[in-house]
C-alpha cells in the first residue's frame, strides 16, 4: 500500500519530518482526541502486541520499555495481564501528558531516531506499537531496542505494511536474524487499524 493510498485513510501517514509529525501528534492530542479517534477507528494494535508478548513473558515485574508510548495504550492493555513495570517514551509532550496517573514509573520525551539514553541490557523487553510508520521511527532504532535489552529479554513490534520494505525494515530485520542478535518468535499481519484496512506486521524475538 503506498502513502497516498494510506494518507487518504490517515492523514499523519503523509507527514514525513520528525517536526511536522511531532506538530501534528501535538494538535491531535489536544481534548483527548487521539485516544477517541483510536478507538473509532479500533485500532487493535496494542491489545494485539499484549496479547501475544503475555504469551512468552510469564514474570509480570518484567521491566517493560515502551517505545513511542504515545498517551500509554499499550501500558494499559499489559496491565490488564498484571504487567505493572513500564518506562515510556515519546516524542509528543502533549500525548505523554495524557498518559494514566501512576501507569508508568518513567516518562521521557525523546526523538527515537537517536540514540536511547539508557545502558545496555537494563530491559526485560522493548515494546514498540504504531511507531514504525510512515515519517516516525526508522529502521537503526531496532539496534538500540536490541542494546537496551538484557540477553533473553523480548522485541515485540509492529511495522505499518506500507513501510515494511519501502523503509527497509525487511532488511534490517534479515540483518539483524544473520548477525545472530535475536530470534524469532512470532512474526505476521495483524489487522491493526481495521476500519482503515491498514494492516501491519507484528513480531517477537527474544535478544541472543
Amino acid at each position: 500500500m503506498s502513502q497516498k493510498d494510506v494518507g487518504n485513510k490517515v492523514p499523519i501517514y503523509k507527514l514525513k519530518k520528525t517536526d511536522e509529525v511531532m506538530r501534528y501528534y501535538d494538535e491531535w492530542g489536544i481534548e483527548n482526541k487521539y485516544d477517541q479517534d483510536m478507538l473509532d477507528w479500533n485500532y487493535t494494535g496494542p491489545k494485539e502486541t499484549a496479547e501475544v508478548f503475555m504469551k512468552y513473558q510469564k514474570n509480570t515485574d518484567a521491566k517493560i520499555y515502551d517505545a513511542g508510548c504515545g498517551t500509554g495504550l499499550v501500558g494499559v492493555e499489559l496491565q490488564k495481564y498484571g504487567y505493572k513495570n513500564f518506562f515510556g517514551a515519546d516524542l509528543s509532550k502533549k500525548l505523554l501528558d495524557l498518559v494514566p496517573q501512576n501507569l508508568y514509573q518513567k516518562l521521557d520525551q525523546i526523538d527515537l531516531n537517536k540514540k536511547i539514553n539508557e545502558k545496555e541490557n537494563s530491559y526485560d523487553a522493548v515494546l514498540c506499537v504504531g511507531t514504525f510508520t510512515f515519517g516516525h521511527v526508522k529502521p537503526p532504532a531496532l539496534d538500540e531496542f536490541i542494546r537496551i535489552t538484557k540477553p533473553g529479554g523480548h522485541i515485540c513490534f509492529t511495522i505499518n505494511e506500507g513501510i515494511h520494505e519501502e523503509y527497509g525494515f525487511d532488511k534490517k530485520i534479515t540483518e539483524l536474524d544473520q548477525k545472530n542478535k535475536w530470534q524469532k518468535l512470532e512474526f505476521f499481519k495483524s489487522n491493526y487499524i481495521a476500519s482503515k484496512d491498514v494492516n501491519a506486521w507484528l513480531g517477537l524475538y527474544k535478544v541472543l
